[in-house]
């Protein structure tokens, strides 16, 4: 609920969810006025988000698993600030009532005209219980926090910030920056090999055409270049650590490349007009996952890992994003744009996005979380080594204060 003052009669916004079923948006223009609604035709709604954006308001609920409805009301004056809290109330006075809330937050978006890669609001590192969809918030910064890794003894994320790489201690929950040498301007496309004693980096070489991919030992230490011209951006090694695989722009168009881990030959894996990203290995090296707006819309596709039998996996509702195959090679989790908000081609920072989660022999995915974020939320592989949580960042513009 949105209050203009904690007067009884205040004129107010709120989503309710009424007897375990109706979910609506409840409004009282002014002070002393009637109370107003607008159903949503979700019903038993256990998702629940109320957003401002000056005097008009947007409910958004779903089932978990499913994507949000939406209702709407505008020229509500609340003042500049607001009371804003959780309520509960019983619709009978003569029985009590009980609610029950989790993984309550409050994100302040980002401001109007914010200026993309100039501007950043704060990040939350998080992790999701992917059976339940828990969340559980373990750092936040006022920093732009990015892309989240899993290392494989499931004890520290690494993550980058700022052109750094850092090392988060999931036992202590203090990061630390991991010594790349003269490769200090690292952007969110960077892996851990599968064997996880080699970190791959992409960082921007302006000289050299844009971002360039490398590679350190995981532990931290001088990079080797690996690529000799960008824009190139790091994705996936391959499981036997042989070959790494990066989306480069040549030729005047964003594809998908092979290379050797110790560098050489580029091998060129998808032609199609349109943008090609974020490829990565199965487990098992056969197939390599990436997503393409070939068609119009970012989807996911799949093909061989030599890049013969490109096909679709996702049905093109959203704008799909960073295909992240788990642990076991069951499952995908990606990364969905709405179409009304995010042409295909872009994956902007501070918009509202889906993790969802498919399994990779086919069928609808299901939402796993409801996030304020997108570029930098989860690029990279994020799965824990067990299979059981993601890591991945959601952002606010007081996070870390």
């Amino acid at each position: 609920m949105a209050r203009k003052s904690l007067d009884d009669n205040s004129p107010l916004v709120a989503a309710a969810v009424q007897d375990g079923s109706l979910t609506s948006l409840q409004f009282r223009k002014t002070a002393g006025g009637s109370i107003e609604e607008k159903r949503v035709k979700t019903t038993h709604a256990d998702i629940i988000q109320l957003e401002r954006k000056g005097q008009t308001y947007t409910i958004r609920v779903a089932q978990f698993g499913q994507p949000f409805a939406t209702e709407q009301v505008a020229d509500i004056d609340l003042g500049a600030e607001v009371y804003v809290g959780l309520f509960v109330r019983a619709g009978n006075a003569k029985a009590p009532a009980t609610g029950s809330f989790r993984d309550v937050q409050i994100s302040v978006p980002a401001h109007e005209g914010l200026v993309q890669y100039r501007e950043y609001l704060g990040s939350n590192l998080e992790l999701l219980d992917v059976a339940t969809g828990n969340r559980e918030v373990i750092y936040t910064s006022s920093k732009s926090l990015q892309a989240p890794n899993w290392t494989r003894d499931g004890k520290t994320l690494i993550y980058n910030s700022e052109g750094l790489m850092y090392t988060f201690d999931l036992a202590s929950r203090k990061p630390a920056v991991l010594p790349t040498g003269e490769v200090r301007n690292n952007n969110n496309d960077h892996v851990l090999s599968f064997d996880g004693t080699m970190l791959g980096l992409s960082s921007g070489v302006e000289k050299l055409g844009g971002s360039i991919v490398y590679t350190v030992p995981a532990t931290g230490g001088n990079p080797t270049q690996i690529t000799p011209i960008g824009p190139s951006y790091l994705h996936s090694w391959s499981p036997d650590g042989k070959n790494l695989l990066f989306t480069g722009q040549r030729n005047g168009d964003f594809d998908i490349h092979r290379v050797p881990a110790a560098g050489g030959l580029e091998v060129n894996l998808t032609n199609s007009k349109g943008l090609d990203d974020g490829p990565e290995y199965t487990p098992d090296g056969q197939y390599v996952y990436f997503n393409s707006s070939r068609t119009g819309t970012m989807r996911i596709w799949r093909m061989k890992a030599d890049g013969s039998q490109q096909e679709p996996v996702t049905d093109g509702e959203f704008q799909d994003w960073f295909p992240h195959i788990s642990p076991d090679g069951k499952w995908i989790a990606l990364v969905s744009f709405l179409k009304e908000e995010v042409p295909a081609d872009e994956h902007p920072f501070y918009k509202h996005v889906y993790l969802r989660l498919m399994p990779i022999s086919g069928g609808k995915p299901k939402v796993i979380a409801y996030v304020y974020g997108g570029q930098g939320t989860m690029n990279t592989p994020s799965w824990s080594p067990d299979g059981k949580k993601i890591a991945f960042i959601s952002n606010s513009t007081d996070a870390g204060k």
